[in-house]
């Protein structure tokens, strides 16, 4: 059996998907399902579904119940959000506990860690784990990512085999009820639809252009295949960036959604919003090095082929992965 925490949300939901179209079925889904996101897990393939609050409690710590592998890909994500106890408590301690739940029973484990632990950019985006304790994070999501990955490598008694992915911007399939907290290309995708135009934030940075602001955009279908890889190929325990190592800039991805759709470009600059404006990453890209020197050799979408594969096989369909 595969325990796959966050299943019911965007990135679990397309880990679900990759793992059903590999074979595996015997799956433990785990998630707050009292949540509106029905489509994400309909027609998947599992065995039982167990809410957050009484997973742990149910799959007792000295029996595995035949668990053979743990996704950890369920968090509280909103960046915007600045209540410290509900980070400390989804995303540091409920991962604490999946930790020694893992390590307890000797179950390999992945876990997801953010872009967001390495704040304003100032000491790069190296995955050099030397480097984490050093890391000042900009939110208190960034913080609690951040704080998890520090106590990991605290750890003198780990799972047997164990992989912690700082995820850089991720977009795809199945995102569909993050509101504020989609992708850009989901946002740019429904307001083209519905104005014809998008509204991207200006530059409050004198370094950057408006609409120039770089990100690592990450397409979801690189992202589970990447953890697929980590499952079944075991290299070396540690934790690893997760982007496709190009910045792009804003300007591009909207060209590109605009491109797809086969319309003409028709761009607004808005402020930043205030609660978010001196939080703000203005450039972020995933040092990869570690994970091609453990043979990924897979290579990652171009932004332009993963916008018109995410647009025209899901979004203008109404699709899930």
């Amino acid at each position: 059996m595969i325990v796959v925490t966050g299943a019911y949300g965007f990135i679990g939901s397309c880990m679900v998907s990759k793992l059903n179209s590999e074979g595996h079925k015997n799956l433990i889904l785990v998630d707050n399902f009292s949540e509106k996101k029905e489509y994400n897990i309909k027609d998947k393939k599992y065995l039982r579904i167990f809410d957050i609050k009484e997973f742990l409690k149910l799959l007792s710590p000295n029996d595995k119940n035949d668990v053979e592998f743990v996704f950890h890909i369920g968090a509280r994500t909103d960046t915007t959000e600045f209540n410290k106890d509900i980070f400390n408590e989804l995303n540091l301690n409920y991962s604490k506990s999946i930790w020694k739940y893992c390590v307890q029973n000797n179950i390999p484990l992945i876990y997801v860690s953010s872009a967001a632990t390495y704040g304003d950019g100032k000491l790069g985006y190296d995955d050099d784990i030397s480097l984490i304790p050093k890391l000042i994070p900009l939110n208190p999501y960034g913080d609690s990512k951040n704080e998890f990955d520090n106590w990991v490598l605290e750890q003198k008694e780990t799972p047997p085999y164990w992989y912690g992915l700082k995820f850089f911007n991720v977009f795809g399939p199945n995102e569909y009820h993050k509101g504020r907290m989609s992708s850009v290309v989901y946002h740019a995708y429904n307001e083209i639809i519905n104005t014809g135009k998008v509204e991207l934030f200006k530059s409050h940075n004198l370094e950057y252009k408006d609409g120039e602001q770089l990100r690592d955009f990450i397409y979801v279908k690189d992202v589970i295949d990447v953890m697929y890889f980590l499952m079944n190929q075991k290299p070396k325990s540690d934790i690893y960036n997760l982007g496709t190592g190009e910045a792009r800039i804003f300007l591009d991805l909207v060209n590109a959604v605009f491109s797809s759709l086969n319309i003409q470009p028709n761009i607004d600059f808005i402020d930043i919003p205030i609660d978010i404006r001196d939080k703000y990453q203005y450039f972020t890209e995933a040092k990869m090095n570690k994970l091609y020197s453990i043979g990924y050799i897979k290579s990652f979408y171009t932004l332009e082929n993963a916008i018109d594969d995410y647009i025209k096989n899901y979004l203008i369909n109404n699709k899930y992965l």
